[in-house]
């Protein structure tokens, strides 16, 4: 069975512990920021950051409420990235992440433009790049060990299980919470399905959540259109150069009638 995760944002308390415990585990560097009039920092996921905590401020009754929203990969049950991928540098493991091969990848980024939650980050920076995401934990939950960044929550904000228990308590906290809760699970359907669930007490487009996101799998849509973009880097390279060569006679036709 698929490991799973609930996230439940009435709960969380923006302690940053997770996003602190997911840089540790995986040994990532950071990258310099500049204020932006947000507590958010790094302002959004990157290379060197594979979870981080969106400080979001909202109102209810006329009055300011904070909401702190932790973002990584969800882990999609049919994930587009790994559909698309010409050399299967993206898999989905039987135990629910979706993992990164990078000695496999040829640096098409098929998977940036695939992934309908924009999470896979390129390091454009560096000589010799490569895709970076957050891979679940993938190592610890082969072990059997809970992923970092779930062990270190203080306020129980995540809870870590099989994805059919997993689901089956966000429905339930969501029915019994007596309006506490937003009637929407988000990553019960999204996409097809995701590993990561939330449950929210405001509505999830307020905190900046996908909510037009299809509620289907993306596989057989994404792949129609990506697997024709090899073919249309012949034209493009053919028209620049024709371009070029346009140009470069008009420049010299200018300067022999100037002479």
């Amino acid at each position: 069975m698929p490991k799973s995760v609930l996230v439940d944002l009435t709960r969380c308390i923006g302690c940053r512990g997770c996003q602190v415990a997911c840089k540790s585990w995986n040994e990532r560097g950071v990258k310099k920021t500049v204020e932006s009039g947000t507590f958010t920092n790094p302002p959004d996921l990157n290379s060197e950051c594979y979870t981080n905590i969106r400080f979001v401020e909202t109102t209810q009754g006329n009055k300011p409420v904070w909401s702190f929203v932790k973002s990584q990969c969800l882990h999609c049950n049919d994930p587009a990235c790994v559909s698309v991928c010409p050399v299967g540098a993206f898999r989905k493991t039987d135990d629910g992440p979706v993992v990164y091969h990078a000695e496999r990848c040829i640096g098409c980024r098929y998977c940036m433009l695939a992934c309908p939650f924009q999470i896979p980050k390129y390091e454009w920076e560096k000589l010799l790049p490569i895709v970076q995401k957050c891979h679940f934990c993938a190592d610890r939950i082969k072990d059997g060990v809970t992923p970092a960044c779930i062990k270190t929550c203080p306020t129980g904000t995540m809870v870590y299980g099989e994805r059919e228990d997993i689901l089956a308590l966000a429905k339930t906290r969501v029915a019994n919470g007596k309006g506490k809760y937003v009637p929407h699970i988000y990553g019960e359907k999204e996409a097809g399905g995701t590993s990561w669930i939330y449950i929210s007490a405001v509505p999830f487009a307020q905190l900046g959540f996908r909510t037009q996101v299809p509620l289907h799998a993306l596989p057989p849509l994404t792949w129609n259109y990506i697997n024709k973009i090899p073919y249309l880097i012949p034209g493009v390279f053919a028209f620049g150069v024709a371009s070029w060569y346009v140009t470069r006679r008009k420049d010299v036709q200018e300067k022999e009638g100037r002479r």
